[in-house]
């Protein structure tokens, strides 16, 4: 049976939160990692980035080449990097332990769920990480049962479904509107902007899957 992990690392102790630091402390979330040969090519979407700060900690970072912009989407960009080869690192031992990213999205801390085959490969991605230094904290570990696949069939984040779980709940949709957007973002500690990008985001994942 499929087991489900989650966990969260700062990013400084991740080489790609590092590379892409010239981003600034915005909201980054990695859509998917395709090996190619030697190396792995990390997709990644970025909200409102500084893009000049970006494409110099890229080309300064000794993990990351070819920097890429494949497209943007309002004040998102979807960007693609090679990575080098020359580091052995959290998203080489997911590859190399076949795991599967189900999310991953970061800024100051990455927060990643990740699908293994059985135990015997969660084993082998903890020992990957105790073997190489990186510091993951693990938060959660459990099956996947027909109810967790349920809870993720819009494939949204854990903060996405939050924002939209909360907006709810308080009326953000009622008519007339009981509570207005910045009381709920500052009810999770993060910024207007911030909550916007998390309930927006997450209702067209919802709609999309519904309709298309």
């Amino acid at each position: 049976m499929s087991i489900i992990v989650e966990f969260t690392i700062d990013k400084e102790d991740l080489a790609l939160g590092r590379a892409l630091a010239g981003a600034g402390d915005v909201h980054i979330e990695l859509e998917k990692i395709i090996p190619a040969g030697d190396t792995l090519i990390p997709f990644f979407w970025v909200s409102d980035p500084d893009e000049k700060g970006l494409d110099v900690s890229a080309t300064e970072s000794k993990h990351v080449k070819n920097l890429v912009l494949l497209d943007t989407l309002g004040s998102h960009a979807l960007y693609k990097v090679e990575w080098t080869g020359e580091y052995e690192d959290l998203l080489a031992g997911i590859v190399e332990t076949e795991g599967t990213i189900l999310e991953a999205t970061g800024t100051k801390t990455w927060h990643f769920v990740l699908r293994f085959l059985d135990h015997d490969h969660v084993g082998q991605f903890y020992n990957y990480c105790t073997d190489h230094g990186i510091p993951v904290h693990i938060d959660r570990v459990y099956t996947l049962t027909e109810e967790a696949l349920r809870g993720r069939m819009f494939k949204l984040t854990n903060e996405q479904r939050e924002a939209i779980v909360l907006a709810l709940d308080r009326g953000y949709f009622s008519i007339p509107r009981e509570v207005q957007m910045r009381a709920l973002a500052d009810e999770l500690g993060i910024s207007q902007q911030a909550f916007s990008e998390r309930l927006w985001r997450g209702l067209e994942k919802v709609l999309a899957n519904l309709f298309r």
